[in-house]
């Protein structure tokens, strides 16, 4: 898909507009430029460098995310005296999808270094737009009352990041729920916002429209496989 269509167009700047929904390359900065790199084709073929993008702007969220939390009052003692100061009230749960989320997710623990994780194996049955998702392996923390951060590079349709997001919750119902991706469709943007309201959208960039395969127009490509290989 070549241009924008009239639908496609106001679904994009519907999902802009939400509140809901938080944009970070929105503005220029930093966060434009590593989101620039693993886009590019050329710099895609060192794995290495795309990994270390995903968890830039992993970290980059992570700090835009904090300033949604809870903090409380603490005195430090310095070399020459005691300083007051702010500490994380507690630490969120951090949950990913494996494979390709694992560099985005480790971005978001470089910052959240105390936080406990959550992983979900869970793949898509690809190749038509009617997107089946098997969620295979799940290990999660308690999530009563905590917060928690749902983790993905790649946010399409987001049926499987809504089925992942269910699936969690057997372990429990936060008090606080952020979902972060680094590319999102406006169909994927409307799906999750709609099915999971309780939830804030941390997104890099909202992207022009899916194709028939349901894929991400212009994307990026294959996180996992530009991550750690391509998979039979």
């Amino acid at each position: 898909m070549d241009a924008l269509t009239p639908n496609s167009t106001d679904s994009l700047a519907a999902a802009a507009a939400n509140p809901r929904v938080r944009v970070v390359c929105a503005q220029p900065s930093i966060a434009n430029h590593f989101l620039a790199e693993l886009r590019d084709v050329e710099v895609q073929k060192d794995s290495l460098r795309f990994r270390r993008n995903l968890q830039r702007l992993g970290e980059i969220m992570a700090y835009n995310i904090s300033s949604q939390l809870s903090y409380t009052d603490k005195t430090v003692r310095t070399p020459l005296g005691e300083s007051s100061s702010q500490h994380l009230r507690d630490f969120p749960v951090l949950a990913t999808v494996l494979r390709a989320g694992l560099p985005f997710h480790q971005g978001f623990l470089n910052y959240f270094d105390q936080s406990p994780s959550a992983f979900v194996a869970a793949y898509r049955i690809e190749g038509t737009a009617q997107v089946q998702v098997q969620v295979d392996y799940l290990s999660a923390p308690s999530l009563d009352g905590r917060v928690l951060i749902l983790v993905d590079p790649m946010l399409a349709s987001g049926k499987s990041l809504v089925q992942t997001y269910r699936a969690m919750l057997r372990f429990g119902t936060p008090r606080q729920v952020h979902i972060a991706a680094v590319i999102a469709s406006p169909q994927g943007v409307e799906y999750v916002t709609r099915e999971v309201p309780e939830a804030t959208l941390w997104l890099a960039a909202i992207d022009d429209d899916l194709n028939a395969q349901a894929y991400i127009v212009p994307g990026l490509g294959d996180a996992g496989d530009l991550s750690y290989g391509s998979k039979l």
